[in-house]
C-alpha cells in the first residue's frame, strides 16, 4: 500500500520524463520553444501533476477521473514527441529514449487505474 505520492511509481516515471522534456525544449531556439516546447513540456508536466492531483483526491472515483486525464497527457506528450522529431528538434537517440518510457508509463498507469478499484482511498 502507497503511503506518500512520492512512493508511486508512475508517478515517480512521469516527472522523470517530463524533467527529461524540460532539459531537451530548453535548448531550443526561441520559435521552437515558443511553438512546439511550451506545448510539449505542458503535456508533460501533466501527466505527473494529474497524477498527484487524483492522489489528493478522497474518493475513489475522483481520483480514477484524474488519472484518465494524465492518461489523455500521457497521449499528448506522444503526439508532441512525433512532431519534434519531424520537425528535427530532437535526435533519433533523444527520440528513441522518451517513446520508450512513455511506452513504458501507458501499461503502468493502466496498472494502477485497475489496482484503485472502488475503495475509498488508494493510501
Amino acid at each position: 500500500m502507497v503511503k506518500k505520492l512520492e512512493d508511486l511509481r508512475v508517478y515517480v516515471i512521469a516527472g522523470d520524463i517530463a524533467d527529461r522534456i524540460w532539459l531537451i525544449c530548453d535548448k531550443w531556439p526561441i520559435f521552437a520553444k515558443r511553438t512546439v516546447g511550451e506545448q510539449f513540456v505542458k503535456a508533460a508536466d501533466s501527466i505527473g501533476a494529474n497524477i498527484a492531483e487524483g492522489y489528493g483526491r478522497y474518493h475513489y472515483k475522483e481520483n480514477i477521473t484524474f488519472l484518465y486525464y494524465a492518461r489523455g497527457s500521457l497521449e499528448e506528450t506522444k503526439f508532441w514527441l512525433c512532431q519534434a522529431s519531424k520537425r528535427d528538434l530532437i535526435t533519433n537517440e533523444e527520440f528513441t529514449k522518451l517513446n520508450k518510457k512513455l511506452e513504458e508509463l501507458a501499461p503502468q498507469l493502466n496498472a494502477y487505474i485497475r489496482s484503485i478499484g472502488k475503495t475509498p482511498s488508494n493510501k
